[in-house]
């Protein structure tokens, strides 16, 4: 009865882990969980309001199924304002979440046999779309010296006449990592040679920038336009990971295509959601500016505390709320129960199961020698958790 593609398709670790950390805490254990991609933020009250306004309005029908005309013209006006690019309202496809906005494109833009080089460590989902389209994921292993960013000469390597498109994320989930400008601009140049490359484009933490102002390829290399899909959403920038609401902007002819496929499995975006993310992007930005400098105080207190850990580098993220220490050096220890730590994976489950700590192993974002560890969470639980990772790691030998 089981289809091969959905045999073929690997559950998220990340969401494992949190069903795990919430079956410990279930039970009666103490559990600090980090390894959720989720502002611990509530979403402001002005986009709520929208959204009780439009249920006491009787907004709950059908919308069009790229989205209303007018959250589609309230993106537009927002890629002109905060991005300096412009996109007709026509180009604007919005979806159930900034994640199905990526599915869509996947399978609006990939053939069987295509390749699709994504930049490691990467989003758990990234591979299991390319394979869900019937493309072939082609991974390319960043160092951490290099914060985990791809080099023009990575990105020429692993460029064949089967690539249809590369995946870029920046700032990055899991690292936090964001090109600058200049590298932006080298890999740009490497894409000029390549016409037949397109680009994906997720910029879903682009309002988690904290040292510089947000720079997209487009910015860099407008000339690209018409072969990159940009994705974006409301889910971090707003604290509205529950509402599903995201988009892409993209050629016309593009657009259309995932559109099409949209209408054939899920149509628009909850009409309530809808006149939530139009506030969003109508109102002032004072509640993410918050936001942004709580998640930069949280930032630097973790870096410095992870940083004074023996055998842990981590370098400081310049966006997003996501730190990811190389823990190369716990490799082939033992823990007090006679386990040997040989994984990421092994060293997360040994935390969470003999701490209580949940981190994300890095072995589900294609880096064995990594792990994540969201900030998303009160400076309480962050000093909490890192005594527990600091005790337990003390604990191998």
């Amino acid at each position: 009865m089981i289809s091969k593609r959905a045999q073929a398709v690997s559950p998220s670790e990340t969401l494992a882990i949190s069903a795990k950390a919430k079956e410990l805490t279930r039970q009666g254990k103490s559990v600090v969980s980090l390894s959720a991609g989720e502002p611990d933020f509530k979403t402001p009250r002005h986009i709520c309001d929208a959204a009780i306004k439009a249920i006491n309005d009787g907004f709950h029908g059908y919308t069009m199924n790229t989205g209303t005309p007018e959250l589609r013209q309230s993106i537009s006006d927002k890629l002109r304002r905060d991005n300096k690019l412009n996109y007709d309202p026509s180009q604007i496809v919005c979806t159930n979440g900034a994640k199905q906005a990526l599915g869509f494109s996947m399978l609006a833009m990939v053939d069987e046999g295509d390749e699709v080089i994504i930049p490691t460590p990467y989003w758990v989902s990234y591979p299991q779309m390319v394979n869900i389209a019937g493309g072939t994921p082609v991974t390319v292993r960043t160092s951490f010296e290099n914060n985990y960013r791809m080099t023009p000469e990575q990105l020429e390597n692993a460029i064949t006449e089967n690539t249809k498109a590369i995946m870029l994320c920046s700032p990055s989930n899991p690292t936090g990592t964001c090109y600058s400008a200049d590298e932006l601009k080298a890999l740009a140049e490497v894409l000029a040679d390549h016409p037949q490359v397109n680009i994906i484009s997720d910029e879903i933490y682009e309002y988690i920038v904290f040292d510089n102002d947000h720079v997209s390829i487009l910015n860099i290399a407008p000339e690209l336009k018409e072969r990159t899909v940009l994705i974006n959403g409301f889910s971090k920038g707003f604290a509205m990971t529950g509402w599903r609401l995201g988009y892409l902007a993209a050629p016309k002819p593009f657009a259309d295509a995932v559109a099409k496929i949209q209408s054939q499995e899920t149509s628009a975006p909850s009409s309530i959601s809808q006149k939530a993310g139009e506030a969003a992007y109508r109102g002032d930005l004072e509640a993410v500016k918050n936001m942004r400098n709580s998640f930069k105080k949280r930032r630097d207190y973790i870096v410095d505390a992870l940083s004074n850990i023996d055998g842990l580098k981590c370098f400081k993220p310049s966006g997003a709320f996501y730190v990811f220490p190389d823990i190369s050096h716990y490799l082939g220890t033992t823990s007090p129960s006679g386990n040997t730590i040989e994984s990421s994976t092994d060293l997360c489950m040994y935390l969470i199961e003999e701490h209580g700590l949940a981190a994300v192993p890095g072995d589900a974002f294609g880096e064995p020698k990594g792990m994540r560890l969201s900030y998303a969470s009160s400076m309480d639980d962050l000093k909490e958790a890192i005594k527990r990772l600091q005790t337990g790691l003390q604990e191998l030998t």
